[in-house]
């Protein structure tokens, strides 16, 4: 009797660039336009080291140094508290954003900021405090896309995926270091709950199951941004949802307009292929969208079309991207949802976490003067 080959195979290219053997699990990755490749470590639970490093002939080290990694409590302004993402711009600046809320934790004045290392001298030349109307007490910096043609030193723009409060996208300009919220519980920040939404990964509700008592949705908004190739939109996601947004990255740029006119500026651009923790796009002005409920990317091509760039079953939660000089997107694979605080106590996952590339044959978006 002959037996029906499965259609579910992996599709595309996924090279292992890092293999994380040890140690807590990587979010975010970036990749210097030399070649350097950054990680960081968010404080959820792990025993972190480091919450940034460098991968260097295949080890991790502290980055930028050992002293930035060791902060004394909550509210130290001179030292990494939480690392969720970070960024190299256009300028191949690396960028940190420090959510300032280990276990995600309530945050203190002088915790949530932006770090920015000279990548030539590998010191930090510039941190931007957030106020605390910016980033609330509740307020979970995510992840961090840069513009840098606008005003005198350009803008940056972060998602707060808060699961206990207000959702919405923070401004900065780094001139000034003045930054502002924008679409402030705007619905399309905001995560879905069942019956509208339930995501399945590896063939199970993914819920947060406390040991005791009941499950409760993911409530994750406002997550994966990305900026399109000519600067003139800002793409979002929340992570607790199946559908993406878009926003005039000049009305989000300009604090002189209004919240409710930033807000008919946003489109829903569409299903976008299931649950998604992250957003890229590259020079050729694809999007690229992490799908954790299958195990693959997707990409959009200029003309909406959307496929499947890679699907393995290696791919375990991709979580950030990241599209390199060298035409490869790398990316995080940390098997986010195998927590304990989503398995009933249970901490399911097994090393390694990885980290991936695969070929796009374009590069990242460069926008600077």
């Amino acid at each position: 009797m002959s037996v029906t080959r499965p259609l579910d195979e992996p599709v595309g290219e996924l090279e292992v660039v890092h293999l994380f053997t040890e140690g807590p699990m990587p979010t975010g990755v970036s990749v210097s336009h030399t070649g350097r490749i950054f990680v960081n470590f968010p404080k959820w639970g792990d025993d972190v080291e480091a919450t940034v490093a460098e991968i260097v002939d295949g080890t991790v080290v502290p980055y930028p140094d050992a002293d930035w990694n060791d902060a004394h409590g909550k509210r130290d302004a001179h030292a990494l508290v939480s690392v969720q993402s970070i960024v190299v711009d256009p300028a191949d600046r690396l960028w940190i954003l420090d959510t300032g809320s280990p276990k995600f934790t309530h945050t203190e004045p002088g915790g949530p900021k932006l770090v920015c290392v000279d990548l030539a001298t590998d010191t930090v030349v510039r941190t931007i405090l957030f106020d605390p109307d910016v980033a609330l007490p509740t307020t979970y910096l995510n992840e961090v896309r840069f513009d840098l043609r606008k005003g005198t030193a350009g803008v940056a723009y972060i998602t707060d995926s808060s699961d206990s409060g207000p959702n919405g996208l923070i401004v900065v300009d780094l001139g000034t270091g003045y930054s502002w919220r924008r679409l402030h519980e705007h619905p399309s920040t905001k995560a879905l709950q069942p019956p509208e939404l339930a995501m399945v990964v590896e063939g199970r509700v993914f819920l947060e199951r406390p040991r005791i008592g009941s499950p409760k949705p993911v409530l994750m908004g406002a997550d994966g941004i990305a900026i399109s190739a000519d600067g003139s939109r800002i793409f979002y996601c929340p992570l607790a949802s199946r559908r993406w947004y878009s926003v005039s990255a000049d009305a989000l740029a300009d604090p002189g307009v209004s919240d409710a006119d930033v807000a008919t500026t946003v489109v829903d651009e569409g299903d976008e292929g299931g649950a998604s923790d992250g957003l890229e796009t590259d020079d050729q002005g694809r999007f690229y969208i992490t799908s954790g409920e299958h195990n693959a990317i997707l990409h959009r091509d200029p003309d909406g079309t959307l496929e499947t760039l890679v699907h393995d079953p290696r791919l375990l939660w991709p979580d950030t991207m990241s599209v390199a000089t060298d035409g490869y997107l790398y990316v995080t694979a940390n098997q986010l949802y195998r927590q304990d605080k989503y398995q009933g106590g249970h901490d399911l996952r097994r090393y390694p976490y990885v980290l991936f590339r695969t070929p796009i044959g374009a590069g990242p978006v460069l926008l600077k003067p």
